[in-house]
């Protein structure tokens, strides 16, 4: 089919982190989306684990930055040369080039693409195409998309929460919103500093979120106390505190909200047969904000629909653009 030498590739390309899936291998690297650059030579210091150990911890001529914003490319040579370590990592010093499937959000608009299917070829594929990310998604969990029945998905990424019902091998109706993972932690850090006057950075209020977030108010009240670290905005020194998880599950009510309504929305514009087969089979959550505990009965209870968090929800989108690979002879005449 193609040089046999190289491995096809699909590239979760996220906001938060990057996943490399090679034909034949399954998922063969994952990291975090961080570039560490040097602002005096411009060279790039450090790409992926290296890079995110050094956020909110750099001198003044180092800069870590996350070349991805809100599931888009914010700052396009630094995508590029994240993308060619990334692929040449994955397949090795002899890798060749390879063809190349990117994910996009379901929301993104054709200029946007292209820089995608640009950057891929800058960092050295053969050729590049896109997959819709809720569509990628829904592959991944294992959802019959090709078949007449409707199935939903909910990709909760870092940057972007993607919505769609899929049937007959496409999207039928979607919402893609800049709510997600990223906002989540925002949130977090937000309602410490005006409740506690502490300022926490981007990694604390990740692992804040990780260890005691919940979805549900109610549910928090059961889970313990936690411990940070940051600074207090009053005296400008170092600061512990402990924060219930109730206040945490506040903190982020109103982004969960905004998912959920966009899951209502996309409800409301599919016909009622595909509702109808939603009701069926429920609603499959992905990505890694499929994680937060108490989030499929927050989901279930306002949507009055079953969830389930898909088996592997951080993978599946990264397996579904890999799985998708092997229609991309279809892809070259489309």
């Amino acid at each position: 089919m193609f040089g046999m030498g190289t491995k096809n590739i699909g590239i979760d390309l996220g906001t938060a982190n990057t996943i490399v899936y090679a034909e034949g291998k399954g998922i063969v690297l994952r990291e975090p989306s961080v570039v560490a650059k040097n602002t005096k030579s411009g060279e790039i210091v450090s790409v992926g684990s290296e890079a995110r150990d050094m956020i909110g911890r750099t001198p003044a001529s180092i800069v870590a930055i996350r070349p991805m914003k809100d599931g888009v490319i914010a700052d396009y040579d630094t995508t590029a040369s994240m993308m060619k370590y990334y692929i040449d990592k994955a397949l090795g010093k002899r890798g060749g080039k390879p063809y190349v499937m990117v994910c996009v959000p379901s929301g993104v608009t054709e200029v946007e693409k292209r820089a995608v299917v640009d950057a891929t070829r800058v960092a050295g594929a053969k050729d590049a195409y896109v997959i819709e990310e809720p569509f990628a998604a829904a592959i991944g969990a294992g959802l019959p998309v090709m078949d007449p029945t409707g199935s939903m998905v909910v990709d909760i990424g870092g940057g972007t929460t993607d919505v769609a019902t899929i049937s007959l091998g496409g999207i039928v109706s979607s919402r893609s919103i800049r709510m997600a993972g990223d906002r989540l932690d925002e949130a977090i850090i937000s309602f410490v500093r005006k409740n506690y006057n502490l300022l926490i950075g981007e990694r604390t209020a990740e692992q804040l979120k990780m260890d005691t977030a919940s979805a549900s108010v109610e549910a928090a009240k059961e889970l313990d106390k936690q411990s940070i670290r940051g600074r207090d905005l009053v005296t400008g020194l170092p600061k512990t505190i402990e924060i219930e998880a109730e206040s945490v599950a506040i903190a982020i009510q109103e982004v969960i909200q905004e998912i959920i309504t966009a899951i209502k929305e996309t409800l409301e514009e599919t016909s009622p047969e595909i509702a109808a087969d939603v009701i069926d089979h429920g609603i499959v959550l992905t990505g890694g904000g499929a994680l937060l505990r108490h989030l499929p009965e927050v989901i279930s209870d306002a949507t009055k629909v079953p969830v389930f968090v898909a088996s592997e929800p951080l993978d599946c989108v990264a397996i579904g653009t890999g799985e998708s690979l092997k229609s991309i002879d279809v892809m070259k005449k489309n």
